[in-house]
């Protein structure tokens, strides 16, 4: 007797791969999913989903997921093993490093996609703060941190992400960002691509700044830059604006302390200085100034392609700088102020944990920014003797040996430490060298609540969703794992640490049989207390997890995000944003420092972002690699000829290392710049496709070398790196 299939069910959820999280519909039989498609009631993606969203039907039912732990034999390769034997070596083998060296000997690293998980980072974060952990490195030293320390210094809160209103802007300049493929990175607009044409539809202007002529860049107004060198336009587009006048007294009075500081600091760059350095011709600069600063309303956005460089904090404190002296920073139209609906940001800044230069690196002697160092020196980290030598990692979803620089450095290291655990979807580059792989469920496997990037959204909403799938094989939550280890360890994590206040309360209602201590509850009584909560029944129309449940595609709260909140968020002396922080002072002291270039690297390296590529974890769907997908350099073609390119292939050369990759000859690139996308060089690992068409690492080209980080932040500098092209061999 044949047995009728299941019938596939329809269920509702959101897409976490990047910060828009667009709304998508999961077609679920036989628990298996059968596909995704976009959500056409979601009130903000309204039908809207990239490739990526729609291809992570790929990822979930892929052959090659971990799905059971895995255990590194002395061969290297890797046996499947129970939970209990992997967590009972692991707590054993971790809490002998601990007798022996200490918490602080003990490290982690978290890719991308924890930022995109409430619950992957939280319990995994205060496991590490309760044994005493210092070696905390995130991706975001190779994405975002400098931008975090702009906030730190501009508004005494890292965790300030302005963004711009986009649906009310009458003037969008652009730098290294390329939204149009991103869909708006720490920015939350699923339908970027209407808002930038509403914008020019209204009258306005679209200016991208980048030396490639980007996806965005071609639809809109596109200003060629020599790679690294935004400083000096932002310096000489305050000067404009300073030097004409053209400034808003009113707003620097009510809004800003050291504008004078700021204006000395912008007069030894007046658009004849800037126009060499950029490329951009000094009368092109004062017009830019003049117009951003006369425009009805405007906002100055960066992203990556503004962080990655040799003053990446110093160019996102004056994005900000640019926009408020001109009247435009909290006021509609222009970048507004980060507003969460769950207040989990605010609870961290009260704790402390966005802290910044709190702590110094071992090595290397670089700051801290939100309790984390640059993973740029983890491999010195492992390698150096001596007290605080790390000797254990844990990585959550990250695979640094393609994400940092010299990547040959940190892969040799791994193999040095006494324990390595790994969670993730896949055997990668990274984790092959690990002890332990454990399956970690996906997206659709777990519920979620929108944190971090969600409070960047020029329209306030909230949305919660359910797990649509339970974990295929044997995969479980990471927070789950960390709990069971310390429980393995004799620890308890609601004993000390920096939510040592709040997790006394929540251990006092755990006790009474209130609630049980899990990070779902810990977010749902934070969304209760929150601006938007239903303050536990004394405000009825508020917020509570049982409400949102109720609206499965999310709850509009208000069309536009609040202004006027600038004096609520700012948490400096006086209440007033700083023009001229110390650090920033001397950082443009030392701009001239990096004029010299060395003839034998006369080009600049910068990165690319991909449409159907995720840094490093995507390249091994069929969907997304269908096609002629290849890893290729763009190289204008007055280069290519000058190095004698004329084959497929090319050799990229730095002071550090070098590659050999496909070449794509194109003036989509300004002369003496070549681009070259990142989250490339598969090699090993368990992921069949994406080793079948490697591509090239590019940060074989870049240094690990504390001196050769961005000073400030401590990011790793992966653009405006030197190299030459040579034919391939």
């Amino acid at each position: 007797m044949s047995i009728a299939p299941a019938e596939a069910t329809q269920r509702v959820t959101y897409c976490r791969i990047c910060e828009p999280m667009c709304g998508l519909i999961a077609t679920v039989s036989d628990g298996r999913l059968v596909s995704l498609r976009p959500d056409q009631d979601h009130p903000l993606s309204r039908g809207r989903a990239c490739p990526k969203g729609i291809a992570f039907t790929d990822i979930q039912n892929d052959p090659d997921r971990v799905l059971e732990p895995l255990r590194k034999r002395a061969d290297g390769t890797f046996d499947k093993v129970s939970w209990d034997v992997a967590l009972a070596d692991i707590a054993a083998r971790l809490g002998a490093v601990i007798t022996a060296h200490g918490g602080q000997s003990v490290g982690q690293y978290f890719g991308n996609p924890a930022a995109f998980g409430y619950a992957t980072s939280l319990w995994p974060g205060v496991f590490m703060a309760r044994i005493g952990s210092r070696h905390l490195y995130s991706a975001g030293s190779q994405d975002i941190n400098s931008r975090f320390v702009a906030s730190k210094l501009l508004y005494g809160a890292a965790s300030q992400l302005p963004f711009p209103d986009l649906p009310r802007t009458h003037f969008l300049l652009m730098l290294g960002a390329n939204p149009l493929v991103s869909h708006g990175s720490a920015l939350r607009a699923p339908r970027i691509k209407d808002d930038l044409a509403d914008i020019v539809r209204r009258g306005g202007r679209v200016v991208v700044i980048d030396p490639r002529r980007t996806e965005t860049a071609r639809l809109y107004e596109h200003l060629p830059i020599t790679p690294d060198s935004d400083a000096w336009l932002l310096l000489s587009m305050l000067h404009v604006i300073f030097d004409e006048d053209l400034h808003d007294t009113n707003a620097i009075a009510a809004q800003a302390s050291g504008a004078a500081g700021l204006r000395a600091l912008c007069a030894g760059f007046p658009p004849e200085v800037a126009a060499p350095r950029t490329g951009i011709d000094a009368d092109a600069i004062r017009g830019l100034a003049r117009d951003f600063a006369a425009a009805p309303s405007a906002s100055a956005y960066g992203r990556t392609g503004a962080c990655l460089g040799r003053h990446g904090t110093l160019v996102s404190f004056l994005l900000d700088a640019l926009t408020l002296v001109t009247g435009n920073l909290d006021r509609p139209g222009g970048t507004l102020m980060s507003h969460p609906v769950i207040p989990l940001e605010a609870m961290g800044e009260r704790l402390g944990s966005f802290s910044y230069d709190t702590m110094r690196s071992r090595v290397g002697d670089l700051p801290d920014v939100n309790g984390t160092f640059p993973a740029a020196v983890m491999a010195d980290e492992i390698s150096t003797p001596g007290p605080g030598q790390m000797r254990a990692l844990f990585i959550i979803a990250g695979n640094p040996v393609l994400s940092v620089p010299n990547s040959a450095a940190l892969e040799s290291a791994l193999r040095q430490l006494d324990l390595f655990v790994a969670f993730d979807l896949y055997v990668n580059e990274t984790n092959r060298h690990a002890d332990y792989i454990l399956p970690g469920t996906t997206m659709l496997e777990r519920d979620d609540l929108p944190i971090a990037f969600a409070a960047c959204s020029p329209t306030l909403f909230a949305q919660s969703t359910e797990a649509v799938l339970q974990p295929y094989g044997q995969a479980r939550q990471e927070w789950q794992v960390y709990a069971e280890i310390a429980r393995r360890m004799g620890l308890s994590l609601f004993a000390t640490g920096p939510l040592e206040r709040l997790n006394r309360g929540l251990a006092w209602l755990e006790r009474r049989g209130v609630l049980r201590v899990t990070p779902q509850a810990m977010m749902g009584l934070l969304l209760r207390a929150g601006p938007y909560g239903d303050r536990f029944g004394l405000r009825r129309s508020g917020l509570n997890l049982r409400k949102l449940r109720a609206h499965p595609h999310g709850v509009v709260l208000a069309d536009h995000a609040p202004t006027g909140v600038l004096g609520d968020v700012v948490r400096l002396p006086g209440g007033k944003v700083c023009l001229d922080p110390a650090e920033i002072v001397a950082d443009v002291k030392r701009l001239d420092g990096h004029a010299d270039r060395d003839p034998a690297f006369p080009l600049l390296l910068i990165g690319i972002r991909e449409m159907r590529s995720q840094n490093s974890w995507m390249h091994n769907s069929p969907t997304l690699m269908k096609g002629d997908r290849q890893h290729r350099a763009r190289i204008n073609p007055a280069d290519a000829a000058a190095a004698g390119i004329t084959g497929e292939r090319v050799r990229i050369v730095s002071a550090q290392g070098a590659i050999e990759t496909g070449v794509l000859i194109t003036d989509e690139v300004v002369v003496g710049t070549i681009a070259v996308p990142q989250g490339w060089g598969h090699r090993g690992g368990g992921w069949q496709l994406a080793n079948a068409v490697p591509g090239a690492n590019v940060n074989e080209l870049t240094s690990n070398r504390p001196e050769d980080l961005e000073r400030l932040a401590g990011m790793s500098v992966l653009n405006g790196v030197p190299v030459r092209l040579e034919p391939a061999g």
